[in-house]
């Protein structure tokens, strides 16, 4: 589509937002997407006839198969005449009292289908290079939950130590109502604010069609002021919940000033508050911190007749999509290369799981959460385990191993003495013998397909008769069997092994005599 395709959970956020009817212009303030890339997108989506749910059925690999053909993007009619128009206008809006007002109201009285103020400002100020003017922020229903830590710390203390433990303060505001939610953290890691804002989410009983997060690394590995790098968990969180990521611009501090006012309010309704007492775990802090937020968002509005939850209540509740039925899983990641066995071997448990033998030596991309082990290749998923934390112990799918290896993967003892016992009883006896003398099983299995293989090189008879005359012996092993066969000792009659088992006369062996 372009030179660089955008992250497929982009490109299904983008598709998402146009079915459910929302501009293109908003798509892109939204998803952090360019206008034109997300027009390309568009119109891919419609030139491949496809629908919405067709298209979620498609996994990440398929999905960048279909958006990676490069589809011409044809200008429209209205965009040839607008073209056209830029060049007067910039050469007319230098004149003293023209203003850009003047100039669309002269564009639409020439081409009277031409885009509309809105739009002709933002081509224009697209065509002049010109920062877009600062456009004061209006809040909608169910838009936005803006998120980020307070910069003062709250305390817990050690029972044991009284040593004073920091905790972070995570606050988070729905943009509409202003409902605030707050919650102490032990950090600021990814893990600890993902958990507190499917907490927030949870609280609000909803999930709004974007999540705000300031530039945190928890939230964004790279900053941009076009298209910050997203953290892939936290993407992924949003993915789970149905919701779009919007970081704030680095150095825009109206992208964020919601959250920060929240934070100072929080200063004096809560932290004030519960300042002097002592708690000696987050849980207790946490009850406290609630008690007040409860107050707070009861509490009437600076010059209004409302408070924050009853505006919640009444205007924005109903515009928040339904939280999902399960509550996100924590998921990490590896990159591991799949051993010659056919397994990979997760680290933090020692555990092994199979993959498909044609990925042998291949680098995957392994996703594993508290309950899931998802092995990926360029995108598609190539198997999927229950995670089984038992270390130095294998998981094996069958149909992921190449024949001779499923064959082996079969071996056990019950087959062998099957196998045997279907030759002759005697078979199994000297099949069994060698199992029962081994430590483990295992070790023997070796021994019994030599032996047993020997059915096919010198016929069942012949083995009947190797293994009778080695149980005679009282040996059980390969090396009994392969002799016997090779000195044809299976096929002396029993006479013939008395007489060699008998010592012959000689006149220089002592009789029992010379020892009297």
């Amino acid at each position: 589509m372009a030179n660089k395709t955008i992250d497929m959970n982009k490109i299904r956020q983008v598709l998402r937002m146009h079915t459910q009817g929302k501009s293109k212009l908003l798509i892109s303030q939204q998803a952090g997407v360019a206008r034109n890339t997300v027009s390309k997108y568009i119109q891919q989506f419609h030139h491949l006839r496809m629908t919405s749910a067709e298209m979620s059925l498609l996994n990440d690999h398929d999905l960048n198969k279909l958006f990676s053909i490069e589809v011409p993007l044809i200008p429209t009619q209205r965009e040839k005449d607008l073209q056209l128009f830029l060049p007067k206008v910039e050469r007319e809006i230098k004149r003293t009292g023209v203003t850009l007002q003047m100039m669309w109201e002269l564009y639409r009285s020439q081409f009277p289908s031409g885009y509309a103020k809105t739009q002709f400002y933002h081509h224009y100020n697209k065509w002049v290079k010109k920062t877009s003017p600062l456009m004061h922020m209006i809040h909608k229903a169910g838009d936005k939950m803006y998120v980020d830590f307070a910069g003062e710390k709250l305390y817990t203390v050690d029972k044991e130590t009284g040593e004073l433990l920091s905790a972070e303060v995570f606050v988070a505001i729905l943009g509409a109502s202003q409902l605030t939610y707050v919650e102490a953290t032990s950090s600021q890691k990814k893990e600890d604010f993902i958990i507190a804002c499917e907490n927030a989410l949870h609280y609000y009983q909803g999930v709004p069609s974007a999540i705000v997060p300031d530039n945190l690394k928890s939230a964004v590995t790279k900053s941009s002021k076009y298209e910050p790098t997203l953290n892939e968990t936290f993407a992924d969180f949003a993915e789970h919940y149905q919701t779009a990521l919007l970081p704030a611009r680095a150095y825009r501090p109206r992208d964020k000033s919601l959250v920060e006012g929240a934070v100072k309010i929080i200063y004096n309704r809560i932290y004030t508050v519960i300042h002097n007492k002592t708690f000696f775990s987050l849980e207790e802090l946490n009850h406290a911190v609630w008690q007040e937020l409860e107050l707070h968002n009861n509490r009437l509005m600076k010059g209004r007749s409302f408070s924050r939850k009853q505006q919640f209540d009444e205007v924005e509740k109903a515009s928040l999509m339904p939280l999902p039925l399960f509550r996100y899983e924590f998921k990490k990641q590896q990159i591991l290369t799949v051993m010659k066995n056919g397994h990979i071997c997760l680290s933090v448990d020692k555990h092994y799981y199979s993959v498909p033998y044609n990925y042998i030596s291949k680098k995957v991309k392994v996703i594993y959460s508290p309950t899931k082990v998802e092995i990926y290749y360029r995108f598609e998923m190539i198997a999927s385990h229950d995670r089984i934390k038992s270390p130095y112990n294998y998981t094996t799918v069958t149909d992921h191993l190449a024949s001779a290896h499923k064959f082996v993967s079969e071996w056990t003892p019950e087959k062998f003495i099957a196998w045997a016992e279907a030759i002759h009883p005697d078979v199994k006896m000297f099949i069994t013998n060698i199992l029962e003398r081994k430590k483990h099983p295992e070790q023997s299995y070796k021994s019994c397909m030599g032996v047993l293989s020997f059915e096919k090189k010198v016929g069942k008879e012949r083995l009947i008769g190797a293994c009778q005359r080695a149980l005679d012996y009282g040996i059980y092993n390969y090396k009994i069997i392969q002799n016997i066969l090779d000195t044809r000792m299976d096929q002396f009659s029993n006479t013939e092994k008395e007489e060699q088992l008998t010592i012959p006369d000689h006149e220089n062996i002592r009789g029992e005599e010379y020892y009297q």
